[in-house]
């Protein structure tokens, strides 16, 4: 436990909108019908999150100052990727975690002052310990979100009465095929949260005083990456139970939708399932909320400093709270105009991240193709295949999607 960090950490950024909203979504919309979706995503993109966390492990260095030895366009590249999501990322979880908020305490505060109440919580987490306050905290995050998920899936088994259709379908149409890619561009998480990772194993490395090795950083960051999985599918098979076939459409106020979301599931196991479903559900998003936080400015702040002339602490540190205020503000900025149009928010924020993922998919390939890579560490010829094909999966999606649109 003690060796196990930036894994959770990455799992506590990705286990939020895509698994919380969007795998009940799907199940509830198409059942089990989606499954393929959910799986292939996961697969397709374990590759490239899998590269971030070997080059960070082998050279002592985050990606970022990889990408920078790219050539001097790269990293600006990023910065304005990077820039172009991070206020709808940040402002989709917080509004979700604020409409929770206010639905499971009661509260009558409106969504916006709600989210400068949780932005001002996570910030004072933040504050008092950084990486090493983040660390502690996820893995009881974590433990508490999985085991109240399981209990809840369990009920919703031995509860359900019926066949399940287990028939998978490949929407290519209109509505079905925006949710489908919306679905997979946030499942488990974006390619650029590889970044993240990448930081966070570094923050790791610096913190602890074990040896965190390639094969530590490797089976740390496959502890974080497939408990994604099996929340995914909890979520996939809590949706498709309890709501599938129910006719009820998402509300795209924050407030309201958390109510439908909580009491789908209470209608269907039992009013004593509100605590239990209220945990995993807040959960769920403030660790979400909490690690984009932490995350966004911290790889924004290195990006900013590596690319104006050389690392230093002092810089870094100066760095990560400029662009944490930057955040805070866009945040507000972007829930204040669009505070009723939540489901909406979350489906621009996982499109534009899905259609950004090949730009990162080859730039950790050729990191650990490249001549700065320890030969030891690079990859095996299995894995580089392995992420060809992903690469044409991923790619190929994003090109449908963009044929679609005309």
């Amino acid at each position: 436990m003690k060796m196990i960090g930036p894994g959770l950490l990455f799992a506590g950024a990705a286990i939020g909108v895509s698994h919380l909203v969007q795998s009940t979504k799907a199940g509830a919309i198409y059942g089990f019908a989606l499954t393929w979706a959910v799986v292939l995503s996961l697969l397709s993109k374990y590759p490239f999150f899998e590269f971030a966390t070997r080059y960070t492990a082998a050279k002592g260095e985050t990606v970022l100052a990889g990408y920078k030895r790219m050539g001097k366009w790269v990293l600006p590249l990023y910065l304005i990727f990077t820039l172009g999501t991070m206020f709808t990322i940040q402002a989709a979880v917080t509004a979700v975690t604020a409409g929770l908020s206010i639905y499971i305490f009661g509260l009558n505060t409106g969504v916006v002052v709600t989210s400068i109440l949780v932005l001002g919580f996570c910030l004072f987490i933040l504050s008092i310990g950084k990486y090493s306050v983040l660390d502690h905290l996820i893995k009881a995050v974590i433990i508490i979100l999985t085991i109240s998920t399981l209990i809840a899936v369990v009920f919703a088994i031995g509860k359900h009465e019926g066949d399940i259709d287990f028939t998978q379908v490949l929407p290519t149409q209109g509505t079905g095929l925006v949710f489908l890619i919306a679905l997979m561009g946030w499942m488990p998480a974006p390619v650029d949260l590889s970044v993240w990772s990448s930081v966070w194993a570094e923050a790791k490395q610096k913190n602890t005083k074990e040896d965190f090795n390639l094969k530590t950083a490797l089976i740390d960051f496959n502890v974080g990456y497939w408990t994604t999985l099996v929340i995914a599918m909890f979520f996939l098979i809590l949706g498709s139970l309890v709501m599938y076939g129910s006719g009820e459409v998402f509300s795209s106020k924050a407030g309201k939708f958390a109510e439908q979301l909580i009491n789908m599931y209470t209608s269907t196991l039992g009013d004593w399932s509100f605590p239990l479903i209220s945990i995993a559900a807040l959960t769920t998003m403030f660790s979400t909320t909490l690690t984009c936080m932490d995350a966004l400015p911290r790889v924004m702040g290195r990006a900013t400093v590596l690319t104006l002339g050389d690392f230093s602490e002092e810089k870094d540190n100066r760095a990560y709270w400029i662009w944490m205020m930057i955040l805070l503000l866009g945040t507000m900025v972007i829930i204040s105009l669009f505070m009723d149009s939540i489901v909406q928010l979350v489906q621009v924020a996982t499109i534009l991240s899905f259609l950004t993922t090949p730009f990162y998919a080859v730039l950790n390939y050729l990191l650990v193709k490249g001549k700065h890579m320890p030969e030891p560490a690079r990859p095996g010829f299995g894995m580089l295949i392995f992420s060809w094909l992903s690469f044409i999966f991923l790619f190929g999606f994003s090109v449908v999607f963009i044929v679609s649109l005309f």
